[in-house]
C-alpha cells in the first residue's frame, strides 16, 4: 500500500481516507479522479453533502464570479448582500411554495452546530430539560449532538454527557413490533413512571447512518400529534435527507404535519461549504440577541452557491422529475438483488437506498471490492452492515447504471460464494 503523508502525520481519527487509500486531484459531478489518472464513480456525495455533485460549472461561474468582485467571505452575522439574497430567494423558491412560516437561525458551519442550537433552545423555551431521541440515530459528534445519539462506538470516548435524554425505538425497531407513540403516550400519562414531561422530540424522518431507517408518514403524523398534544416542541434532523434527496426539498413534503425546528446543512450550500441553518417557528424564537453564535456563521460564499442552486434546481418541477425517475432505477435493481441470501433487507426512498447485508463482513467485503473496481460507496447501519447508496442526485444515468450494474455483479458473485460455503 502506497504510504502518504496524512499517514505519518494526520491524527489517527482519519477515517474515510482509511477505506480509500488513493491520492484524490479533482473531480466533476459523480466522478472523483485520482493522482494517478483513475476515475472513480461517486455512491458516497460526501456523505450527503455533494446533491448537486462536484464542482456544479453553474454554480463555480456564480461563485467565481463573485471572488472577482471581491465579495464579502467572512462577516460574522453582519448584513451582507449575499446573505439577503439567499434569505429571499429561500423565502420565495423553498419556503413559501410549501406554506412554511420559519425564522432562520444561522448557525456554526455544521449540522451538529444546528442540532446543538435546536436543543438549546427547545429547552430554554419549554423550561423542561428532558429531550426524547431514538435508536440508531445519528446527530453529530458535538457534545448535546452525540448525547442524543444512538451509537455506543461514538459515545465510547465521551465520559460525561448531556442529561436529560430518553431513548426511545424507532419505528420497526428489530423488527418487534413496538408501538413506540403509545408507549411514550402512557409514560407520560402515569405519574410514575419516571418520565417527565419533555422539552423535545428530535428525530431523523430517514436514519442515514443508522441503516437507512425509514418512518412512515403515518408513524410520524402520530408522533407530532403527541407532541402537539402534550407540548413537546418536535425537531426534525434534516441533515442528511434534505435539499432534494427523497425528490423534495424536505423529506416530510406530503405529510400532515409542520415541526417546530429544522435542522438543515450538508447540501444546503449547494457546493460542499460548510454551511448550517435552524429553521424556527417564531412563536418560539424567544433568543436574546448573541445568546448563541458562532465565529462562522456568516459564510457569504456558501450563501452565493445555495442561492444559485435554489434558483437553477427548485424553481420548477424538473428536478424533481429526474430524481424520481433515477428512483426507479435504482428500486428495479434492488428488486432484482432482493431474493440473494446474503440480503436480509433493502430500503428506498428517493435517491437514498440501503442493502442490508446479512454481516458486517459481507457488507465490508462488496464496499471493498466496489472499490478495487473504481465505485466508492459506504456502509452504514448499528454494525455497518448496510450498504448505502448515496449518489449524487445529479448522477448521469450511464454512471449511475454502471455503479448499479456492478453492485448486481459483486453482490451475485459473493452470494454465491456464500451458497458454496466459500465465505
Amino acid at each position: 500500500m502506497v504510504k502518504y503523508s496524512s499517514d505519518q502525520y494526520e491524527s489517527n481519527v482519519r477515517s474515510y481516507c482509511r477505506d480509500y487509500h488513493v491520492l484524490f486531484k479533482k473531480a466533476r459531478n459523480d466522478i472523483l479522479e485520482a493522482n494517478d489518472g483513475k476515475k472513480y464513480v461517486d455512491f458516497l456525495s460526501g456523505a450527503g453533502t455533494l446533491n448537486y455533485g462536484h464542482n456544479h460549472p453553474l454554480l463555480k461561474n456564480v461563485l467565481i464570479n463573485y471572488l472577482k468582485k471581491d465579495g464579502i467571505i467572512h462577516g460574522l452575522d453582519f448584513i451582507t448582500n449575499a446573505k439577503e439574497n439567499f434569505i429571499e430567494i429561500f423565502q420565495n423558491k423553498i419556503l413559501e411554495p410549501r406554506d412554511l412560516k420559519y425564522k432562520l437561525q444561522f448557525t456554526g458551519p455544521t449540522g451538529a452546530n444546528s442540532v446543538e442550537a435546536a436543543l438549546k433552545l427547545a429547552r430554554k423555551f419549554t423550561n423542561r430539560s428532558n429531550i426524547v431521541c431514538f435508536t440508531n440515530a445519528f446527530h453529530g459528534m458535538s457534545m448535546g449532538a452525540l448525547s442524543v445519539t444512538g451509537s455506543i462506538s461514538r459515545r465510547e470516548s465521551i465520559s460525561t454527557l448531556a442529561n436529560g435524554v430518553i431513548r426511545l425505538p424507532f419505528e420497526n425497531y428489530k423488527n418487534l413490533n413496538i408501538d413506540t407513540i403509545t408507549l411514550l403516550q402512557n409514560m407520560l400519562d402515569d405519574p410514575s413512571s419516571g418520565v417527565e414531561l419533555p422539552a423535545a422530540i428530535i428525530i431523523e424522518t430517514i436514519q442515514g447512518e443508522g441503516g437507512v431507517n425509514i418512518a412512515s408518514k403515518e408513524w410520524l403524523e402520530n408522533l407530532c400529534c403527541l407532541c402537539r398534544n402534550k407540548g413537546i416542541l418536535i425537531i426534525f434532523d434534516e441533515i442528511q435527507i434534505g435539499c432534494g434527496r427523497t425528490s423534495k426539498f424536505f423529506s416530510f413534503e406530503g405529510y400532515n404535519l409542520v415541526p417546530d425546528m429544522i435542522c438543515v446543512s450538508k447540501s444546503l450550500s449547494g457546493f460542499g461549504f460548510p454551511m448550517s441553518l435552524l429553521l424556527i417557528n417564531p412563536d418560539i424564537d424567544i433568543w436574546s440577541p448573541g445568546e448563541h453564535n458562532g465565529t462562522f456563521r456568516g459564510h457569504n460564499a456558501a450563501f452565493v452557491t445555495s442561492a444559485a442552486a435554489i434558483n437553477q434546481f427548485w424553481s420548477d418541477d424538473l428536478f424533481q422529475q429526474e430524481i424520481q425517475m433515477k428512483s426507479s432505477i435504482i428500486d428495479t435493481f434492488l428488486k432484482r438483488i432482493s431474493f440473494l441470501e446474503i440480503i436480509a433487507g433493502i430500503r428506498i426512498k428517493g435517491m437514498i437506498a440501503g442493502i442490508e447485508l446479512l454481516s458486517q463482513y459481507l457488507a465490508e467485503k462488496i464496499k471493498s471490492l466496489a472499490f478495487d473496481s473504481k465505485l466508492i460507496i459506504e456502509t452504514c447501519g448499528p454494525s455497518g452492515e448496510v450498504l448505502k447508496l448515496l449518489p449524487p442526485l445529479t448522477i448521469t444515468y450511464e454512471n449511475l447504471n454502471y455503479g448499479l450494474d456492478l453492485l448486481e455483479k459483486l453482490l451475485t458473485e459473493t452470494n454465491n460464494e456464500f451458497k458454496n460455503k466459500s465465505l
